[in-house]
């Protein structure tokens, strides 16, 4: 019902069938319900899921609460290939895929430098070169826009890199949907895997968990989720980092009850902050701004709560 062209309660219902008699909106207002805000409102809340699942997943993984979804250059990766689309001048569908594709490419990187790195711990070795790969794509991303034309392409640029879901839309949704439903499979079949391995590379080895191949699987379950993600929204932080650990105040740190509530939340979250994004002003506000905005004052206030024991 909210944004720029308002829609009354019972409207709605009727464009929805559950009023009786013929629908009294306008052929634009049933244009903005089902080919806009619906597809919309879905596209937030698949992009929030999946951004705080991978979350979950990476900090479970690396046993660490402060990892989020770009820890292996993820978003950095597919960042540098929406970028090069832009500047390209490709098509939009062209664009996402580059930026899927970017993304996927950057955790293969990631990967097999770290996997030539020996005699080291190899969960320290992979986020570290993840930090590294990360910063050197990011510097790809500046000097594409150092490029770019000021007037036409460094303004798309500019307004990918904020996030934004302001041109999501059914053929996004058809896309969106299924790369997280496959990525969401192995992230929720090792839950209790990823549970024994919180305990330690050792006792987990010796409780009979395949330590190498349930991490190869969680990494590329959640690559998936947030190149995908990223693909159709943009950059959009602090969403991996916080909703995790909102959602450990609520269930605890069982990664089987914290999966489906770092969904739950994801989606609700972001979703909740891009209605905000479309009615707060005249103009609409990148997400990655009003994330950024809620996301550090509540984490500052999740630090002060663990300074008193609270994780």
């Amino acid at each position: 019902m909210l944004g720029a062209y308002p829609i009354a309660p019972e409207d709605l219902l009727a464009a929805f069938g559950l009023k009786a008699g013929a629908s009294p909106l306008a052929p634009a207002a049933e244009t903005v319900i089902w080919q806009i805000r619906l597809p919309r409102i879905a596209g937030a809340v698949l992009v929030g899921a999946a951004l705080a699942a991978s979350g979950g997943a990476y900090q479970g993984l690396f046993r660490n609460p402060l990892v989020s979804p770009d820890i292996l250059g993820v978003s950095s990766g597919a960042a540098l290939g929406a970028v090069l689309g832009i500047y390209l001048a490709l098509p939009v569908l062209l664009i996402e895929a580059m930026s899927f594709a970017g993304g996927l490419v950057a955790v293969g990187a990631v990967y097999a430098v770290a996997a030539s790195i020996r005699g080291r711990d190899p969960v320290l070795v992979l986020v570290l070169t993840g930090v590294v790969v990360g910063a050197l794509l990011a510097s790809g991303v500046a000097l594409l826009k150092f490029l770019a034309d000021p007037l036409n392409q460094l303004p798309a640029i500019t307004f990918w890199l904020l996030g934004s879901l302001a041109a999501f839309n059914t053929a996004d949704l058809r896309v969106l949907a299924p790369a997280v439903a496959v990525a969401l499979i192995p992230v929720a079949l090792l839950r209790w895997r990823l549970d024994v391995m919180s305990l330690g590379e050792d006792e987990a080895t010796s409780l009979g968990v395949d330590v190498k191949r349930v991490r190869v699987a969680i990494v590329i379950g959640a690559t998936l989720m947030t190149s995908a993600a990223v693909a159709v929204s943009g950059i959009v932080g602090w969403v991996g980092l916080l909703v995790p650990h909102l959602a450990r105040l609520v269930v605890g740190p069982a990664f089987a009850r914290l999966l489906p509530m770092t969904l739950v939340l994801g989606a609700a979250y972001l979703l909740a902050v891009d209605t905000a994004a479309r009615v707060i002003g005249a103009v609409e506000l990148p997400l990655g701004v009003l994330t950024a905005v809620i996301g550090t004052p509540v984490f500052l206030w999740l630090l002060a709560r663990g300074r008193r024991g609270a994780w």
